[in-house]
């Protein structure tokens, strides 16, 4: 065997072994910002799994462009869907002209959602379409849509990009919802490194305005693992209103019914 066959198999051994760390390298850069938000939204999503139910109570602030405010208690009952959406009930328990009224919802992983709202004062329970979700939610500045919990495979994603966001490193990530009826266009998110909790979201109208803005703060880790936020501030800065949810009392081992979470249940809501 020559040298000079020794070199050329050498050298093509070489040139093997750089083509396989060029190919391995462009793979790893070839993820598009599609692929990479899909996997941040996805990782955001498995590491709230698990929760099983929780119960809290909520505080929500509502101020008008004047900066006059008015306040309703309530409580909040969520059940986990295994090989569905999860269900969730928000019943109101004071002021008196609300004591009573509660809404049901029924999240879908793929089908429209379902939502129900009881009006003690008419004793029925009046379903809500699909088209009206987009409508305020009490007078707030939080919509029907606002209320559904969010299902992984009704959005598309895109990475934007990274940066400093509360003292954290943030991922920004845009989601772009599925569902013609949608009141929405798009969402903008900044969610962290570390625990993958959504700090701020932007939201813009069918006419791509960023007319609201979503912040979040204080987060409490529960059972080790799930983090919830005490504090929601939704921002309007077309009508200059704005709506608070406080959260407290969070309860992840309270006994909880499934026959709850259906429409004859709503109607005995307490």
């Amino acid at each position: 065997m020559t040298v000079f066959y020794l070199l050329r198999t050498f050298s093509s051994l070489i040139f093997v072994i750089i083509m396989i760390g060029v190919l391995s390298a462009s793979s790893i850069h070839s993820e598009t910002p599609e692929q990479k938000g899909y996997k941040i939204a996805e990782e955001a999503s498995q590491r709230d799994e698990g929760f099983g139910h929780y119960m809290a109570k909520q505080i929500m602030t509502l101020k008008n462009r004047q900066g006059q405010e008015s306040s309703r208690e309530m409580t909040v009952k969520v059940l986990e869907g295994k090989n569905e959406g999860d269900k969730s009930l928000i019943i109101f328990n004071s002021p008196k002209d609300v004591k009573g009224t509660a809404l049901l919802t029924h999240a879908h992983l793929t089908k429209d959602d379902e939502q129900w709202l009881y009006l003690p004062a008419l004793k029925r329970v009046k379903r809500i379409s699909s088209s009206n979700k987009a409508g305020s939610f009490m007078g707030s500045e939080f919509t029907y849509e606002d209320m559904v919990s969010r299902e992984l495979d009704k959005y598309s994603y895109r990475f934007i990009n990274e940066e400093s966001c509360n003292d954290k490193q943030c991922l920004v990530l845009e989601s772009t919802p599925k569902d013609k009826k949608s009141g929405y266009k798009r969402q903008v998110a900044w969610i962290d490194t570390e625990h993958f909790r959504t700090w701020k979201v932007q939201y813009f109208d069918l006419k791509d305005s960023h007319f609201k803005t979503l912040i979040t703060n204080e987060y409490k880790q529960f059972n080790g693992k799930y983090w919830r936020p005490k504090n929601m501030f939704m921002e309007n800065h077309l009508t200059g209103k704005s709506t608070s949810l406080t959260w407290h009392k969070y309860d992840f081992d309270t006994t909880m019914r499934k026959n709850e979470f259906t429409k004859v249940g709503l109607k005995r809501a307490r």
